[in-house]
């Protein structure tokens, strides 16, 4: 059974740290949301690790809007739903595409630094793109170059206070409303109640279910997690999105090789030196990134190899220096000219389709508590992401949110003075429990990958059985708590893939390898509902 509360506590005993937002996340959807509540009231932005440990830090490619004269929302609208494989929310889309141009003069009004051409914003094209529209900075350092952009704006506000170091281990809920969060101060080793009018969860995804990840290590989906033990609606997490390239090299972490490289012209062979993404989809290399991702895998599997090749040889070696240069720079310490040889890459997990359930403005079904980001889920991106549409949700959705929740506390009167909490049910017992991440990302790995069908899903619910007993532990270090989130989301992704009995964007199934129309609905699971599945359908 899954525990309400990872701790035992008592509110009355906790220092109480009181604001108006409390915004957990220090991505972009994170930041550019705090910038935009800080006018109405006093903000809190707390992060486990150091601001920089965040997904889009790692963010190469670029972010995608509708800027030039050859492009239009509706253009960006259409490829976003083809992309989305039947299950995108039409209104999300619609929001995203016509509010993204926006957001990006926002961007360049706090001096983002874009590429440009001579006077004009260099744009570049990626797959499943029609048309050129991915404004990309250093190159394919984007990622970087946003976040930095956004912090230094979060540092010179003196309504936002950053705070670093701070697990939150639970949403303190009571009456169908978040009041806060109980987290652990790892530098202090305390237990702090932080009370909040808002509470914002935008605490990136959760590539580290997986052996193989694109994402950094502290993508353990910890806001995902502690929503669902408050009871808030989780949706689509059967959606799981591989990223075609990372590089494959003994000893080497994996290392994206962005999508923008196949948007450039490199291409895809086999061990044989064969090119074979045209044998798979008409846009070869530019399919859908699951597409792309699948074909990938049956070459591998085809040939009993541990990698594909990446081939960039044909373009112009000072283009690449220039456009590439973390790739390039990256590749060459570790002994691979991508001006002359080929790059070994293989799928990892990349990016969650699915999160915290919330509409259009970020509203939970819990009163007080938003989500953005990666953390969120309006089927906004379907079953498949469209390749850098993501920068863009945490900054058209991050903007929603703030103004969504400064109208909230417009009128709201709390009184936290009387607000009485406290959890005495966990039996804890003190362990490690590191071994247990690598059990979890290796049944992950091998039964919830690319490729599933029911066997293999059954095996790792019956292997996830067996670590539910590892959900009372008492012990006050980042990693205890955030595998034990990695537990109930391995469940919760591996619940929703046997639910779904078909195949569809980036949840393949080989025992149902077609896609129905009786499928083209969302799962939401939620915890009071005895783990039973709700199917809901945009109409």
């Amino acid at each position: 059974m899954i525990p309400r509360y990872l701790v035992n506590f008592d509110l009355a005993e906790l220092k109480r740290i009181k604001t108006d937002f409390l915004v957990i996340g220090s991505g972009i959807a994170g930041l550019f949301s705090s910038l935009n509540m800080s006018d109405e009231g006093k903000v809190i932005l707390l992060t486990k690790e150091e601001p920089q440990d965040c997904n889009t830090e790692y963010a190469q490619g670029g972010i995608a809007a509708a800027i030039s004269e050859d492009d239009t929302p509706k253009f960006h609208y259409q490829d976003t739903i083809e992309a989305g494989a039947g299950l995108c929310n039409p209104q999300g889309v619609n929001i995203l595409v016509n509010e993204g141009s926006q957001r990006i003069k926002d961007l360049l009004d706090l001096k983002v630094n874009f590429d440009r051409h001579g006077e004009e914003i260099a744009l570049t094209k990626e797959g499943a793109h029609s048309c050129r529209r991915i404004l990309h900075a250093g190159g394919d350092a984007t990622g970087t170059e946003i976040r930095s952009t956004l912090m230094r704006k979060i540092l010179d506000d003196s309504q936002i206070e950053l705070q670093t170091g701070i697990f939150v281990i639970d949403l303190l809920t009571k009456d169908g409303r978040c009041y806060g969060v109980l987290v652990y101060d790892r530098m202090h080793d305390e237990y702090l109640a932080y009370l909040a009018k808002v509470v914002v969860l935008a605490t990136g995804g959760l590539g580290q279910l997986y052996q193989r990840t694109s994402n950094p290590k502290v993508a353990t989906g910890d806001g995902i997690a502690i929503a669902y033990r408050a009871g808030v609606e989780i949706m689509d997490l059967e959606f799981i999105q591989f990223h075609p390239t990372t590089l494959q090299l003994d000893g080497v972490e994996n290392f994206l090789i962005s999508e923008a490289v196949r948007g450039e012209g490199a291409i895809l062979r086999n061990k044989s030196g064969e090119r074979f993404m045209p044998k798979y989809h008409n846009l070869a290399e530019l399919a859908p990134r699951d597409i792309v991702a699948r074909a990938i895998y049956r070459e591998m599997q085809s040939d009993n190899q541990a990698y594909v090749y990446l081939d960039v040889t044909k373009l112009d070696a000072e283009f690449i220096k220039e456009r590439f240069p973390t790739i390039y720079n990256t590749c060459l310490e570790n002994g691979i000219d991508i001006t002359k040889e080929y790059i070994p890459v293989v799928p990892a997990a990349h990016y969650s389709m699915g999160g915290v359930k919330t509409n259009t403005h970020g509203e939970t079904n819990l009163k007080g508590l938003y989500a953005c980001g990666e953390t969120a889920s309006l089927g906004l991106h379907g079953a498949n992401r469209l390749a850098s549409n993501s920068l863009l949700d945490g900054i058209v959705y991050g903007k929603r949110v703030a103004k969504r929740a400064k109208e909230y506390i417009e009128d709201l009167d709390i009184n936290f003075d009387n607000l009485k909490l406290s959890n005495d049910s966990q039996e804890l017992s003190s362990k490690s429990l590191t071994v247990i991440k690598d059990e979890i990302q290796k049944l992950m790995t091998e039964n919830v990958g690319i490729v599933r069908d029911n066997n293999g899903l059954q095996q790792g619910m019956d292997r996830l059985n067996g670590l539910f007993k590892y959900l009372n532990i008492n012990c006050k270090e980042t990693i205890n708590f955030e595998v034990q989130n990695l537990i109930i989301l391995a469940y919760l992704v591996v619940k929703s893939a046997l639910i779904r009995k078909e195949s569809r964007g980036a949840h393949y199934r080989k025992d149902f390898p077609e896609s129905k129309v009786k499928w083209q609905k969302h799962i939401v699971l939620q915890r009071e509902q005895d783990w039973e599945a709700l199917e809901i359908e945009f109409k």
